[in-house]
């Protein structure tokens, strides 16, 4: 149990990369702190799943990582009940495609507040507890595309650039502590937001969702297999570990070969 007695708060953690990276942890030991969007029913049923299969303190946020106040309200109550933040893990994201000329501001700013933007505040407010205790582990989901671009995707592109900039500042102001700060940067994995590419891929060029599916990872992703979030899980586990001491403002692709064309 290499993150017993751990708070582990992961940000957008209710389906997809988050939620595989919740259970990872919580199969370490640590307290997980869930966050996203779901209704009041779902949030429990997903909260006391976790409770009996990890036996672990879980708990719950709906806090809406585009309104920095909720992060606030939210990152200050866990301090609050657990006294305590160790790991910290932005995975909160979404998606809009569109060339720039057609590209909708509201959805520019949705974007850039929520991947990007969400990552300082949780940062900003969780810091303090982990130089107190001088020792923390902080992991940011970036993207592949934080490394290389692909058009009609500005936004999102822009986004994850900046968080691995964000990680870099973040771990040289740390470099001197326990606390570390790095990037995790994910080819194609199958989540709901891939899966609506797929969709539209299909509807748009009449297809099949198989042929669409082979399609896309063939454009990108050498190795044809979709990145799967256990092994983005299994990836934090060990940024959290003394193994991963002294990497720092890392960014590390995941991504099936797609940055080695």
């Amino acid at each position: 149990m290499l993150l017993k007695g751990k708070v582990a708060v992961v940000t957008g953690s209710t389906s997809g990369i988050g939620l595989g990276i919740a259970r990872s942890l919580a199969k370490q030991g640590a307290s997980v702190m869930l966050n996203g969007l779901l209704d009041p029913a779902q949030a429990e049923k997903l909260r006391a799943e976790f409770e009996t299969e990890f036996k672990t303190s879980t708990t719950f946020s709906p806090a809406d990582m585009s309104k920095p106040q909720e992060i606030q309200n939210w990152i200050e109550g866990i301090l609050k009940s657990h006294g305590r933040i160790d790991i910290l893990v932005n995975n909160a994201g979404i998606q809009h495609v569109a060339p720039v000329e057609d590209f909708s501001i509201d959805k520019w700013n949705s974007i850039l507040a929520i991947n990007l933007s969400s990552a300082f505040h949780t940062i900003h407010h969780s810091l303090p507890s982990m130089k107190k205790n001088n020792w923390g582990r902080i992991i940011n989901l970036a993207s592949v595309h934080g490394l290389v671009a692909s058009a009609n995707k500005s936004a999102y592109v822009a986004a994850k650039h900046g968080l691995i900039g964000l990680t870099k500042a973040v771990a040289l102001e740390t470099a001197t502590t326990n606390i570390t700060c790095n990037a995790i940067c994910p080819g194609w994995v199958l989540t709901p937001l891939v899966q609506a590419q797929i969709d539209n891929l299909a509807k748009a060029q009449n297809i099949s969702l198989e042929e669409a599916k082979n399609r896309l990872l063939s454009e990108k992703q050498p190795s044809k297999e979709f990145v799967s979030s256990e092994q983005i899980g299994e990836t934090v586990n060990f940024l959290c570990s003394s193994a991963a001491q002294q990497m720092r403002g890392t960014a590390i692709n995941i991504d099936g070969g797609w940055l080695a064309q």
